[in-house]
């Protein structure tokens, strides 16, 4: 029998067998913990208004749950995004760098990106220290800050799990360690008065941003260095988003992108656009006009133009390109009209509007409100 060498080569060592199986189970817990999460929180308004309709009684506290799981599925998605490699970035130079160029764009981005996320966490944790001795029960006997925990349980994952992207090789690891070690230790040790270093540490979280740095820790870091240089407890980070995510409105958008996912899943988008062609896929434009349209109609429903793109591209796509649509043209076509359904109700701006000015601006403005006026809008 012969024996390939490098099927040889390659043999898992039992350490290296065992190391694969207990990722595997602990990335399924988190899976799991995550829809457990997700699910709770899409049925417990469900049972809720089936035991008031039927018995006239409810279950208690299933709003503070749902608001609480809200947060729950935020921070541990984005853990899960982390470890995908998935988290939501604006690196335009990135994708023009080659080769060693690229490499030390994204060991910058990813260590710049890793330290901020370590300070998100360690304020978080801070934070929730902080409003423990006040005893706050959320719901049944359960403390408040056992689920705040899940601040600073996620952001640490994500942090590590920037640093481990943020090469394929363990140098390129321990020099994201390094160098996201030493910016943290130049933040918190400055020989400098931190109100002079303000704006040159803005400027490096803008560089950082460019190269492939997530946008959430170009938004929370820059709240962490306007802090930082105006010598401000940096806690009210963590307090803020907290407020914001136990917010009574913001379930909704989770439960929106589900609703997009299900429809997609199954196969409402292909049926759309059949409807579409038919309708108008044969005057002159026709595939462009289908595009327009059944983006527009579909985000209306889903709520948000990246679940529109993700569900219709692969349909739609191949669809323009056979009507002799170049592919630059047609991702544009696809990119743009994904946004179109964002203008009509029911939409996610107008629900983060409601929240963003019922948190700052302390207004009276209901979803309802913002439905309404947009409906009027549309009509005209």
């Amino acid at each position: 029998m012969r024996i390939d060498p490098l099927a040889a080569h390659e043999t898992i060592t039992p350490r290296e067998s065992e190391v694969a199986a207990w990722k595997r189970v602990a990335e399924s817990f988190e899976n799991s913990f995550t829809v457990i999460a997700l699910f709770a929180m899409m049925t417990l308004p469900v049972i809720e208004i089936v035991l008031r309709a039927t018995l006239k009684t409810g279950i208690s506290g299933s709003s503070v749950i749902v608001q609480h799981l809200t947060l729950l599925v935020g921070m541990f998605g984005g853990a899960i995004a982390a470890r995908e490699g998935r988290l939501l970035a604006l690196s335009p130079v990135q994708t023009l760098l080659k080769g060693s160029a690229r490499t030390v764009a994204e060991i910058f981005a990813s260590s710049f990106a890793a330290a901020v996320t370590s300070f998100l966490s360690f304020v978080s944790f801070e934070y929730v220290m902080a409003v423990r001795p006040l005893g706050k029960v959320l719901v049944y006997g359960i403390p408040v800050w056992v689920i705040q925990l899940s601040l600073p349980v996620a952001l640490g994952l994500i942090a590590v799990r920037l640093v481990w992207r943020a090469s394929e090789r363990w140098i390129g690891r321990v020099v994201t360690l390094l160098a996201g070690a030493i910016i943290a230790a130049l933040a918190v040790w400055s020989p400098v008065d931190p109100a002079a270093m303000m704006i040159p540490a803005l400027a490096i979280l803008a560089i950082a941003t460019l190269l492939g740095a997530p946008v959430f820790t170009a938004v929370g870091g820059a709240a962490l260095i306007l802090f930082w240089g105006h010598d401000l407890p940096a806690q009210s980070v963590p307090l803020k988003v907290y407020s914001l995510t136990t917010n009574d409105l913001l379930p909704s958008i989770p439960i929106f992108t589900l609703a997009g996912y299900f429809l997609a899943e199954g196969g409402a988008s292909q049926r759309l656009v059949r409807v579409f062609q038919a309708l108008v896929g044969q005057i002159r434009g026709g595939p462009a006009i289908v595009t327009a349209l059944v983006c527009a109609f579909f985000t209306s429903f889903t709520g948000a133009s990246g679940v529109t793109i993700l569900a219709l591209g692969g349909v739609l796509m191949p669809v323009l390109l056979a009507a002799r649509y170049t592919e630059r043209a047609a991702l544009g076509l696809l990119t743009g009209a994904g946004s179109l359904g964002m203008l009509f109700p029911p939409c996610l701006p107008l629900i983060l509007y409601a929240i963003v000015a019922n948190q700052s601006a302390n207004a009276n403005v209901t979803i309802k409100q913002m439905f309404s006026g947009a409906s009027f809008l549309a009509s005209c």
